[in-house]
Order: C-alpha cells, then structure tokens, then sequence
C-alpha cells in the first residue's frame, strides 16, 4: 500500500491558497502538481480562456518557456554520452559562424573596440551561459542595439515584432557581433542554451524538434510537449496573458488560435519556445530525479545527470552577470538551470530547477526526493519569481508529511 507522502491539512491548504489566485483574478487558471515517493497532488482551477470561458483542465497545453533549457541540456549531453560532441571541445566545427571569436575591450564599448578572443567557445560555456553572449545586457550599450536589430537579443518566446530568424541566419548574425565577456569569464542569460539548439542540430544531423521528439519525448511518453500545438490538440491550448503594471487588468498576449504556437518557428529556440502538459513535464522532472532514469527508460548517466545539477559557476563569473540583484546569495548556476548553494528556506542544499517568464516554474529537491511544477497562462512581471510561485513552493514543503 503506497504511502501518503502528504498530510491532508497541507494539501487543503495547497487547494485554498493556489485556488486564490483564480478567484481574486491574478491568474486566469493554473496546473500545478507536487510529488513524493508515489503521492502525486494534481491542482487544476480557473479558466484555459477568460472570453470562451474554457475550464481549466489536468491535460492543458502551456507556453512552459525558459522551462525548455533543462530539456535541451539534457539533449546535449546525451550527445556528449554518444561521443559526438565533447563537453569542452570548441563548437568551432559544427558552427563555423562562431570560431575566431572578438571581444568588446569593455561591455559598453563601441562594436570596433575588441580584442581577440583567448580561447573558443565550447560546449560547457553554452550551456553555463559562459559563451560571452547573452542576456542582461544594459539598454543603451552599442551591442545591445545591434543585436536587436539583427533579431539575436534575447527577448520573450516570439512574442516581439521582430522574431528571431532561421537557424543558420541566426548564427550567422550572432557571429557579426562581438562577445560582451571573454569565453568563460562571466554568467550572460539565454543564448548559450539557444546556441546548443543549434549545436544539437547540426551534430545529430536533424532539427533539434526532430531529435528531441525521438531522444527524449518518445521514450518518455510525452506526447504533448513540442515547438508547436497541432491543430488536433488546440482545444487544450491555453491563451496567454499579461497584466497591465498599474491596473493589473488581463489582456490577451498570444491566442491559443491563430496565435504564434500554431506552427514551428523559423528558429527553434531550445531555451524558451517549447510547451508542455504537466504530466509530460513531471516526467521529464522525476526522470532527472531517477538520476536520468524513468520507469526502465535511461536517458542520461547518473554522473551526468549530477554534473547537470551541480553549481559550474566561479565567483568571479557570478559578480559579473545576473537577472536581478542577490540572484547568487543562496544559488548557483549548473547547465540550463539553477542550484540552491546555502538553506534560506523551505529549499535543501541541491534543490534544482527554473523558472519560465510566461507563467510557469519547477524545482527538484534530491534531499526530500520532492517535485513542483506550477503552470499558468499569465506572463510574469519580472525575472524574480511572483509571490504565487513563492506560495506554491511554501505549499508544497508545508504539506511534507515527514
């Protein structure tokens, strides 16, 4: 007889607190779930769409965004097991675009000011976000400009004016500009994980949606999760929103038809454009869990899979990049997602995962062999997590058993 892992005080006031955000109109609806051992709590409230008035339901669809980065890098090492690629080999051979790399003499610099690079990128400062390129550029630096302009900057899941081109374009213009940071030297969000997309492509030979279907969906069973919703499936998908900052009114910003998910992009952005179920995803989260094993399916090596889930930052690298001040006071950086370094709260030492700015979140607590994943169809205010993803994980912890 399995035992319940959860007390029934702790899952009522789960029910209470997340159903809250519904009824006081902060969120249009939400999937959640929380598991332990074999106990597993599905939350399901609100609405898919707030004009149909579509109930929510266990089995909607959702834009899981920056969620996607723990599935491409577990992609890419599970190329690294095949012998393909090498952890710290230059990506030079498969993305030529990206060899003989210059460097800004200083971030704000003028796009001409550089010097050569020390050393090339490799595969670990992709996934680490040790590339020199990436996110948390200022506003008014030259190469922010320039990469906007080219479509490269990273920018919320297709969602801007101005989307990011195909593939080989891409890399093609990201290799025009100039690295902020030397390889190594400092934590910039996003690109590195959306360059690897582009690594797994041209290693495995086939479109990263392709290889990620048949290395990891297929053997999974998550039927659901992809670059695009299909037509068949679009009754589940749900319409995202966005709040306006003063009145905190819900607006549409991508209809589930007709809208920006309906067909694969031109670009497959491993780190942010991918959707999901959450029972796709809490397969995908207990797999890593299993030490990379799920259900008699192996996907990656138990030392990989710790390796994954482990702090690769310095501290040199984390004083230079960041999304927000004190993003390193009790955490580290691993490859695709992030670790907790030092107990604050409710989280072990080793509790992994991440957020996804439209609406979403995921931790892994090794410790309490515990998992949480939250999905809503609200885009987030900020890059720190809103207070309904820190009431989810107070929620889950209070309602341990033991």
């Amino acid at each position: 007889m399995a035992v319940n892992e959860f007390s029934r005080k702790g899952l009522h006031r789960a029910t209470r607190v997340l159903s809250g955000y519904v009824q006081r109109g902060v969120l249009p609806g939400l999937v959640a779930a929380f598991a332990r051992g074999d106990s597993t709590q599905i939350e399901v409230h609100g609405r898919q769409d707030l004009d149909r008035g579509e109930s929510m339901r266990a089995d909607s669809i959702f834009r899981i965004s920056s969620m996607s980065k723990p599935i491409t890098a577990v992609a890419a090492l599970m190329l690294v097991e095949d012998c393909v690629l090498g952890l710290d080999d230059p990506v030079d051979d498969f993305l030529p675009e990206l060899a003989d790399r210059r460097v800004l003499k200083r971030p704000g610099g003028p796009l001409d000011e550089t010097v050569p690079a020390e050393r090339p990128i490799t595969l670990r400062d992709l996934l680490t976000f040790r590339a020199g390129f990436g996110g948390t550029w200022d506003p008014d630096w030259p190469v922010t400009a320039a990469a906007i302009e080219r479509g490269v900057a990273p920018q919320p899941p297709r969602l801007t004016p101005k989307p990011a081109p195909a593939t080989d374009l891409y890399l093609r213009r990201l290799g025009e500009l100039p690295l902020v940071h030397q390889p190594g030297e400092a934590w910039l969000y996003h690109t590195g994980i959306a360059v690897a997309g582009a690594l797994i492509a041209r290693a495995s030979g086939q479109g990263l949606g392709d290889f990620l279907r048949e290395r990891i969906f297929e053997p999974l069973g998550m039927d659901d999760t992809g670059f695009h919703v299909p037509a068949d499936k679009l009754d589940r998908f749900t319409t995202l929103y966005t709040a306006d900052r003063e009145t905190k009114a819900l607006t549409v910003a991508d209809p589930a038809e007709d809208g920006k998910w309906t067909a694969d992009p031109l670009f497959p952005d491993g780190g942010g454009d991918l959707v999901s179920t959450i029972d796709d995803y809490l397969v995908f989260a207990r797999m890593l869990l299993g030490g990379g094993r799920y259900s008699g399916t192996r996907l990656l090596s138990r030392p990989l899979v710790e390796l994954m889930t482990s702090d690769q930052l310095t501290p040199e690298n984390k004083a230079r990049g960041g999304l927000q001040p004190g993003m390193w006071d009790a955490h580290g950086w691993g490859m695709g997602l992030r670790v907790t370094t030092r107990k604050t709260g409710f989280a072990s030492v080793g509790q992994y995962g991440w957020n996804g700015g439209l609406g979403s979140m995921w931790f892994n607590d090794p410790e309490e062999n515990l998992v949480g994943i939250l999905l809503t169809p609200r885009m987030w205010d900020s890059p720190a997590p809103p207070r309904v993803a820190q009431d989810f994980e107070t929620c889950v912890y209070a309602a341990l058993q033991n």
